[in-house]
């Protein structure tokens, strides 16, 4: 009978080590199930065309070919902004994205157009909605469409994929 309980007892621990084993492999292959399916995506590229009506996505497609290329201002954007209770001094450093080596020189070369778009942009920004993460997206949102719509006459094309705030402060 004593014989019996000590098998008793070393089997329980086994047991519990098996499930959780199990129960750890189970997490890991959910975990990268997950994953997989984040990283393939779902239906909303699909959703996204029907609602621009295809051209947006077209666009992005023609301009996405080549190796991302990034272009960095050569000196970070210093100015001040009328707050509601004082002036806020805000520094910005920024780098634009662009595809293919050919849109690299094309930046490169009309640098102080973008750097004038830029400040134009910037310049007209809000105090209190740069102090949160959606007011500063949208600031580089406005930022990139005013370098696209700058550079467009003159180059003929979408240059800038993406404007990056590489450096952000304010005081």
């Amino acid at each position: 009978m004593a014989d019996e309980l000590e098998l008793e007892e070393t089997e329980k621990p086994k047991g519990k080590g098996k499930l959780f084993l199990i129960i750890g492999i189970v997490v890991v292959l959910l975990g990268g199930g997950a994953a997989a399916f984040l990283m393939m995506g779902g239906e909303e590229p699909a959703a996204e065309e029907a609602a621009s009506g295809g051209e947006a996505v077209a666009q992005v497609e023609e301009t996405n070919t080549g190796e991302a290329k990034y272009v960095g201002m050569p000196r970070p954007f210093l100015f001040n902004l009328a707050g509601p209770q004082k002036s806020r001094l805000v520094e910005i450093k920024v780098q634009l994205m662009v595809r293919g080596d050919e849109n690299e020189v094309t930046a490169k070369k009309h640098i102080p157009l973008i750097e004038d778009a830029l400040l134009s942009t910037f310049s007209t920004a809000d105090v209190s909605k740069l102090k949160t993460q959606v007011g500063k997206d949208d600031l580089r949102q406005k930022a990139l469409l005013n370098v696209q719509n700058t550079l467009n006459p003159v180059a003929g094309k979408k240059v800038v994929e993406k404007v990056l705030f590489t450096g952000f402060v304010m005081q």
